[in-house]
């Protein structure tokens, strides 16, 4: 019989990885976190994240731990003003969020939940056969092999895992590079949504009180083509030459760049190994996408690998990662694109520009466009689209059980699948009774508030997304879609004990 190190390897311990692992462990299964660096990142390329993973932070009680969070609701698309709050729950997102304070929220998360990192391995390959993946490592220069079930590259857009599984990585060459340093010591003044100035473009945002990121783009200045680092005069020269600020006496804490390269798995999924994140997808940083995205694919692809490694997954749920998180990333791509076009563009863009301002003042147009930065018009195939709820997120409300009121979210916090009635119905409860090993029933009350008008029960995914819906006074037989509630509780969480 096969020895396994754990259920699941994840390479990489960012925070795709580190919320893949908490994840698992809510599906109670193992997961060894490996990562060839010998300690978290000091430097933060991501500043914040999108107002889905607001909620899906909040989903398992993690958005507290962050401590006070800036929610924007006001952003941009492509440098065009836009307010979030045009779709229910819409914000620009949360800002001035290190990415290495999110990592460790993450990473004292999963501690707590006994999830096990090893810092210091660098994975070097992986071979999977009909039982498990071979992953081999380096640590110090010392070779050895560790062996799981399924392995799970979150390991960058230089996978080791994605090139060892043969997933092809297509995409589009860079075009525009953007340069940024963080600085102290000299007082700017904030530029969150990035302004258009002669010659290209600048940015600033705030990191603290004496602290600032600036970000520009310098069109008169061509791409680098060599390794050599961008040093901070630089910098301070085409940030002068581009604003009329001078910050050459501030003291730089990191500078870098980054460029619009955008490219996609051609499949998150090959037998037993699946790319999520930056192994997944990369594109030009804009939006708080980049890593909102990776954290978005973890909570899809945990929940169904933990039923996979306990024998319990409907037959196809493994591919239902691909399929539903694939579309999302193409998205992303071409909307940053478009944001690169518009936000970047020299004056041929104008009238792009002039266009597209007159199609925002159109409420259906800025609900489109946020819904699409935002990932909360996010639909998933469930099986049947009769009603509106179906596919889509279950938003933030209000319930209450017990004689409490208690945020909706709250009863998502164990990763569990969650059957909501609101009407009290016995049978739908019996119904479902045969799979109350991962699928909680709860009754609660103030029914409009918690899944809509004309609805007595929703079943959600652990994810957050709504499954099946039956209608007030109904049995369990059909509900308003047509699909019974056993049929779609056997759809995504496999047969009846």
């Amino acid at each position: 019989m096969d020895t396994f190190d754990a259920d699941v390897i994840i390479a990489g311990a960012g925070p795709t990885g580190l919320m893949l692992a908490g994840e698992l462990s809510l599906g109670g299964v193992t997961a060894l976190v490996v990562d060839r660096l010998a300690e978290p990142i000091r430097e933060s390329r991501a500043l914040g994240f999108s107002a889905r993973t607001i909620e899906e932070f909040a989903q398992r009680g993690l958005l507290s731990r962050l401590g006070d969070v800036d929610v924007i609701p006001f952003g941009h698309f492509g440098g065009v003003p836009l307010d979030y709050r045009v779709v229910e729950g819409g914000s620009y997102g949360a800002r001035g969020i290190p990415q290495s304070r999110t990592e460790a929220m993450l990473a004292g998360w999963i501690a707590e939940r006994g999830v096990e990192v090893r810092r210091g391995v660098e994975v070097t390959g992986v071979e999977q056969d009909d039982d498990g993946v071979r992953v081999h490592v380096a640590t110090a220069g010392t070779a050895a092999t560790l062996r799981a079930r399924h392995v799970v590259g979150c390991d960058g857009a230089r996978s080791v895992v994605r090139t060892s599984a043969r997933i092809d990585f297509p995409g589009s060459a860079p075009t525009v590079e953007l340069r940024f340093a963080d600085i102290t010591g000299v007082p700017l003044r904030p530029r969150f949504s990035g302004e258009p100035v002669p010659g290209g473009m600048v940015m600033v945002l705030p990191l603290g009180p004496d602290r600032s990121r600036v970000i520009y783009y310098d069109r008169a200045q061509p791409m680098r083509t060599g390794q050599d680092p961008i040093t901070f005069e630089e910098v301070a020269e085409a940030f002068h030459r581009l604003s009329g600020e001078d910050i050459s006496a501030a003291t730089p804490l990191w500078v870098s760049s980054t460029t619009d390269v955008s490219r996609q798995a051609a499949q998150y999924r090959n037998g037993r190994v699946f790319v999520a994140g930056d192994a997944a997808h990369i594109h030009l940083p804009i939006g708080a996408q980049g890593m909102s995205a990776g954290i978005q694919d973890a909570v899809n692809l945990g929940w169904k690998l933990a039923l996979d490694v306990k024998g319990l997954a409907p037959e196809g749920l493994l591919d239902t990662y691909h399929s539903e998180r694939h579309p999302v990333g193409a998205r992303i791509l071409a909307n940053t694109l478009a944001q690169r076009t518009l936000y970047l563009g020299g004056q041929e863009a104008g009238p792009l520009r002039q266009v597209f301002t007159e199609l925002v003042r159109h409420e259906q147009v800025q609900r489109h466009l946020v819904g699409m930065v935002t990932g909360l018009d996010i639909r998933h195939d469930v099986g049947c689209e009769r009603h509106p709820l179906l596919g889509r997120r279950l938003p933030d409300r209000q319930v209450t059980r017990d004689g409490v009121k208690q945020s909706v979210f709250t009863l998502l916090e164990p990763g569990r699948g969650l059957l909501l009635d609101t009407a009290g119905n016995r049978a739908l409860r019996a119904a479902a009774d045969g799979w109350s090993d991962r699928v909680d029933t709860v009754t609660v009350h103030d029914t409009d508030e918690a899944t809509g008008a004309g609805t007595g029960a929703v079943l959600v995914r652990p994810d957050g997304y709504i499954a099946w819906v039956g209608g007030p006074g109904e049995g369990p037989a059909a509900g308003v879609t047509g699909m019974a509630l056993t049929d779609a509780l056997a759809r995504w969480f496999g047969p009846a004990r």
